[in-house]
């Protein structure tokens, strides 16, 4: 099974921390409590720019659930197209190469799915197997990778895409003056992502020589369902976002990569490139003493989080899609993983 290709689509609508932070400081003008809070916890995030689905000013004005989904669906669709196109276009396929289609979201809903409506609107083939992904969250990304590997395994010969797509943005709650909420404001943002992993049959017709993922685990935490998530109510998705998220990374995530490395013959000191998922700060710093690493070797989330936010499912994929612009000597083992709502982990165990 290898990864092909990786491509991002990020809005056109960037801004400074600082910028939307003012914003938000309009929205809020009569709740003190948050406006003094406001300044040092969105400092603390790391953030430095962000991506948003619709303009700034759409954001001032109070919006339904109905608004914003709508604005969930027409944005989900350019963003992944773009995405898509992009991906499959690195390596010379097109949408008529695609057998299987993964799409990740925990962002926004839509029936007929997204991946339906990319298949009227991208001329996909008419027995594409469709697989609409939804509340896997942050560790939607390295799932996401892993399932699609799952089916090319199964058939050595096909193409499988993912896709996700993930508008924070849009799920802002203007009145919801939690800790969570205020914080969230300040680290989610908005892009997509597409990869495209093909089965060993199908990358030998192609000529290609691209990291072969050669293991997947999943691990689920028991009584964990109240670290992340969404409250679901007719307002819309209102975040939940626990401290303990960090507590856990700290106690599970070092043994669990470990065992999962042992397993599959590989040895901590050998692996060239972790792919982790950028959460934030804590999680990222508690991510990176779990695993026994340096910032050094989670530079590349370090700049995810800094440049885009925290995309949710998508953020471990732009941190892959850069990896894979680095150089690696051939046999390097590279391990990506996320963690996610339920709550839950994702390794995926790469090799160039």
């Amino acid at each position: 099974m290898r990864i092909a290709a990786v491509a991002r689509a990020l809005p056109e609508h960037r801004h400074l921390q600082s910028e939307l932070r003012a914003a938000l400081e309009l929205v809020w003008r009569d709740k003190p409590g948050i406006l003094k809070r406001l300044p040092l916890l969105h400092d603390h995030v790391r953030v430095e720019t962000r991506y948003l689905a619709r303009p700034i000013e759409w954001y001032v004005a109070p919006r339904t659930f109905g608004e914003t989904n709508d604005a969930w669906i027409e944005c989900a669709q350019e963003l992944g197209e773009r995405a898509l196109r992009q991906a499959l276009g690195a390596v010379g396929l097109s949408p008529q190469d695609v057998n299987a289609i993964f799409a990740m979201s925990v962002t926004g809903i839509a029936s007929p799915s997204l991946d339906a409506r990319l298949a009227n609107r991208m001329g996909f083939r008419s027995d594409i197997k469709r697989m609409p992904i939804f509340g896997l969250g942050c560790v939607g990304g390295a799932s996401g990778i892993a399932r699609a590997a799952d089916y090319v395994r199964a058939f050595p010969d096909e193409v499988a895409a993912l896709l996700s797509v993930e508008l924070s943005s849009l799920t802002f709650h203007r009145d919801d003056d939690s800790l969570a909420n205020v914080i969230s404001a300040g680290l989610f943002g908005d892009g997509a992502a597409a990869v495209i992993v093909v089965g060993e049959e199908r990358a030998r017709s192609l000529g290609l020589s691209a990291p072969r993922v050669e293991a997947t685990r999943s691990v689920f935490y028991p009584d964990t369902e109240d670290l992340m998530g969404w409250e679901i109510s007719e307002s819309g998705f209102k975040i939940v976002l626990s401290p303990k998220v960090p507590e856990l990374a700290r106690a599970r995530l070092g043994r669990d990569a470990q065992a999962f490395l042992r397993d599959h013959g590989v040895e901590h000191a050998d692996v060239g490139a972790w792919i982790c998922h950028p959460g934030g700060p804590k999680v990222l710093e508690a991510i990176r003493d779990a695993l026994e690493l340096t910032d050094d070797d989670v530079a590349l989330s370090w700049k995810a989080l800094a440049e885009t936010g925290n995309l949710s499912s998508t953020s471990v994929l732009l941190v892959l899609e850069e990896t894979l612009r680095l150089p690696h000597a051939p046999g390097t083992p590279g391990v990506l993983l996320a963690m996610g709502p339920a709550f839950c982990s994702e390794l995926v165990l790469i090799r160039w």
